[in-house]
């Protein structure tokens, strides 16, 4: 039972996500999430407008 313990705190470390991994890569999309915008595949939902491009031009950048 103790080995548990020692399987449980490895999968812990393991699985451990570090900081800033999920930063975004591209410059637009750096720049559309600063300004409180969203990135999204498609045409933005009907409440909101396409005001620029993430991804490097492969998402609109969207805001109410």
């Amino acid at each position: 039972m103790k080995i548990l313990y020692l399987l449980f705190a490895v999968f812990l470390l393991i699985f451990q996500a570090t900081s800033g991994s999920a930063d975004p890569l591209f410059a637009d999309t750096a720049e559309c999430r600063s300004q409180g915008k969203f990135c999204r595949v498609g045409a933005c939902p009907p409440t909101f407008t396409a005001t620029g491009t993430c991804h490097g031009g492969l998402m609109n950048c969207c805001s109410k």
